[in-house]
């Protein structure tokens, strides 16, 4: 590609240098923010005048499967590879993601299968791919036409554990994209077959609190009426998932995004929805326990203070402690939660 004129002139439009770059950055940043409807307008301008840019395009790809469009993922990954755009493995494994992403396992091993013929994976990455070949083998394998399938209460109630001949083996595979992409594989499936081993998985130490919020929605979009035992963060507790309140509209999350509307919407608009990103993340991995201290404004202060932190920007908890009219030692308590939960995260893809 011939290096950038020092300006352009596009169906008698002109652009001034650096233009996709400022366009690139932006939407590099929107992405970063989880801004991804405003990240895929921007890059896609920024693509126009720079379409080969790799950078661009990988910002593209991961802002359309963020956004949930699998499928233009899909495409401009597949683009990228035919063109030998980027770096060839990590197209791959992108590419790969999203395939997973729409169930297209056959895709999938297709497309590793030809890398193992043409000895095109380094010995480093060859585990790596192996696992998610065997892992789309496995899912190629299971998956039925819902036809197949009598999902109606009446029927799906009397199966009982000891018929379950399909096993996840979530504890075997040590990757959590891995787990993380097999555990999303369930919606679409009657996850009754697999109950007894996710109940072990929710009882469990070991396991990602992350995966079983995910298992737990699951469980309850399935109506599952018995009672299991969840583990998470060294506590215990005994749920039943029908019972269990929808993830993102849990009654205390609810009042600390309140907290957060009355001081900062209409003051801040950008601390205010880092804040309250920050407050869906924390409760989304510690569902469905009760985060301590109990008070919903001083968790609405402390997430006020993290953002304020995260943004670089100085914060006086004191302050904070007179505007939601909550103690210090409070937002400290909240706060140290949220630094220990903010460690865990989510899963990276």
């Amino acid at each position: 590609m011939k290096k950038r004129e020092p300006v352009k002139k596009i169906d008698n439009v002109i652009f001034f240098p650096g233009l996709e770059k400022r366009l690139t950055d932006k939407g590099l940043e929107k992405l970063e923010k989880k801004k991804f409807h405003e990240a895929i307008n921007l890059l896609e301008e920024a693509r126009e005048h720079d379409p080969d840019n790799h950078e661009i395009l990988i910002g593209l790809v991961l802002a359309y499967f963020e956004a949930s469009s699998f499928k233009k993922a899909k495409e401009l990954a597949k683009e990228m590879l035919h063109k030998g755009i980027g770096d060839y493995l990590q197209m791959v494994d992108l590419y790969l993601t999203v395939l997973i992403q729409l169930h297209e396992y056959q895709e999938i091993i297709a497309t590793i299968e030809a890398l193992l013929d043409e000895k095109e994976i380094p010995p480093e990455k060859h585990d790596h791919f192996l696992t998610i070949l065997q892992f789309s083998r496995r899912m190629a394998e299971n998956r039925q036409p819902e036809t197949d399938i009598d999902t109606s209460p009446e029927t799906i109630d009397i199966i009982p554990a000891e018929t379950n001949i399909q096993e996840l083996n979530l504890f075997s595979i040590d990757s959590l994209n891995e787990q993380m992409l097999l555990v999303s594989s369930l919606a679409e499936k009657n996850i009754r077959p697999y109950l007894s081993e996710i109940a072990d998985y929710l009882a469990a130490d070991a396991g990602h609190p992350f995966l079983k919020t995910i298992l737990l929605t699951l469980l309850k979009e399935q109506e599952i009426d018995r009672e299991l035992t969840v583990v998470k963060f060294a506590k215990e507790k005994k749920v039943i998932p029908t019972q269990l309140p929808e993830v993102r509209e849990e009654p205390r999350l609810t009042e600390v995004k309140a907290f957060l509307a009355d001081q900062l919407e209409s003051v801040n608009p950008g601390l205010f929805e880092n804040s309250i990103r920050m407050a869906e993340r924390n409760f989304f991995i510690s569902y469905p326990f009760e985060l301590e201290p109990k008070s919903p404004a001083a968790w609405a202060a402390a997430f006020h203070h993290m953002a304020h932190y995260y943004l670089g920007m100085d914060s006086n908890v004191n302050q904070l402690a007179d505007e939601y009219e909550v103690q210090v030692e409070e937002i400290e308590d909240a706060i140290a939660r949220i630094e220990l939960i903010e460690k865990i995260s989510y899963p990276n893809i």
